[in-house]
């Protein structure tokens, strides 16, 4: 078995003193029951609340307990990437701290694991959030679904298990643009959905708002996909296109009619020339596009086995 954690758990921590004594007691009691060794990296965000010096105590009377502190609130992501870099576990399993996805679900995950499955996430059966998130999750589910071919009905839920080679790939190539279920999604052979129960929050408020839910859109699209950029393209083309057809039609009737409205002809230099515009800005931003996919250095294909483990970055 080696002398490393079997498990690690992370937990990135942002204002939850009311809840993470409970969190921890839970969560201890549920790894001792997996018979497995265990560590668990509680991550504080920045909290206001007091959390850094409970967590500080934890971690002085439990020797399996890890707490990193940031200086200021860097947000959920870079917490559960610090947690990457320092978890050792042959599994990784990351979880909120608002103990709405209980911590007796994990062991459900570490079976599927064990059944040959890269990457394995909880499905929250029964929400008890508010309608505004789960529709905004439904929406963040078909768009994460979409980008990266992987299809899973909770991209949002927090509580998931990684095997070891996903966490190196995440902490290796990971960067704060990157959200960590599609990116995990994306490099993962197999991915698995087990569903877990849900639970009422019991303290505090959510973090989570419609800004943050518009955020992680706009930076998932730019992340994975060119379509905006090549949306102006094919928009800038179709503008050039209806202005030049508009402009023959003109020329050929002030050449057979006589003269033509002012208005009309200001319409048709206008659609050509914002369409050349908006042509020309497309094929440009095509371009600085394709240099920051490469300043990003994502791996064109990762060797599981072979005579390289290096990334191929042709």
């Amino acid at each position: 078995m080696g002398t490393g954690p079997y498990i690690s758990v992370v937990v990135p921590v942002f204002n939850e003193g009311k809840s993470i004594g409970e969190l921890y007691q839970r969560l201890i009691a549920t790894l001792v029951g997996t018979g497995r060794p265990y560590e668990l990296i509680l991550v504080d965000d920045g909290s206001r609340d007091g959390c850094p010096a409970l967590l500080k105590e934890m971690a002085g009377k439990d020797r399996n307990v890890k707490v990193i502190t940031f200086c200021r609130n860097f947000g959920q992501h870079a917490a559960v990437m610090a947690g990457f870099k320092a978890a050792k576990g042959e599994v990784v399993v990351t979880r909120d701290a608002d103990l709405q996805n209980p911590p007796e679900e994990i062991p459900r995950l570490l079976e599927k694991v064990k059944e040959g499955y890269d990457v394995v996430a909880g499905r929250r059966m029964g929400r008890k959030d508010s309608l505004l998130r789960r529709l905004t999750s439904n929406a963040m589910n078909i768009i994460i679904s979409r980008l990266t071919g992987v299809k899973l009905n909770d991209y949002g839920c927090m509580l998931r298990a990684y095997k070891r080679n996903i966490v190196d790939y995440m902490v290796q190539y990971g960067e704060k643009s990157v959200y960590i279920p599609a990116f995990a999604s994306w490099l993962a052979a197999r991915v698995a959905e087990v569903p877990v129960n849900h639970d009422a929050r019991k303290y505090g408020k959510s973090k989570y708002s419609l800004l943050r839910f518009l955020r992680q859109a706009f930076d998932l699209v730019t992340a994975y996909t060119l379509l905006p950029i090549q949306l102006i393209s094919i928009v800038g083309a179709a503008f050039a296109f209806v202005g030049f057809i508009l402009a023959c039609y003109l020329m050929s009737f002030r050449i057979f009619f006589g003269t033509t409205s002012a208005l009309t002809t200001f319409i048709s230099a206008l659609l050509l020339f914002s369409g050349v515009i908006l042509l020309s800005l497309g094929i440009v931003s095509e371009y600085l596009a394709r240099i920051y996919i490469e300043t990003r250095r994502l791996p064109l294909y990762i060797v599981k086995e072979g005579a390289s483990s290096a990334a191929g970055n042709e």
